[in-house]
């Protein structure tokens, strides 16, 4: 795993309070974890996107919105009351994307590729 940010990044990029002092590290932990796995090019200086992009996903980690619990195997829930119903089906891999999430992969995307072939920005 590399490192892209630190608790002093995500702190000078939200401000002290994104969490809670006993989170942040395992918050960071995880947003490198994300970022690693975005399979990034090297680039250094990290540019400051992908810090802002991690400080995102610091957040977000603190919150439990980041590598959380996720329920597979129901394709299907329903509800019914008297003569009325509601039903959702939903694929197996169904995840919802919170905004933070959302922001970072914007923040991200210049220089994420599709099929292994990178765009690069330059910085």
């Amino acid at each position: 795993m590399l490192e892209y940010i630190t608790v002093a990044d995500v702190d000078t990029a939200l401000g002290s309070n994104w969490a809670a002092r006993d989170k942040k590290e395992r918050a960071v932990l995880l947003a490198n974890v994300w970022l690693t796995n975005k399979s990034l090019p090297e680039c250094d200086p990290i540019p400051q996107e992908w810090k802002q992009a991690g400080a995102e996903i610091a957040k977000e980690a603190a919150s439990g919105k980041i590598y959380g619990t996720t329920e597979t195997g129901v394709l299907s829930k329903s509800v019914r009351a008297d003569t009325v119903s509601s039903s959702k089906t939903f694929s197996s891999n169904h995840r919802i994307t919170s905004a933070g999430e959302s922001l970072a992969l914007a923040l991200l995307k210049p220089w994420l590729g599709t099929g292994g072939i990178f765009m690069l920005k330059r910085i």
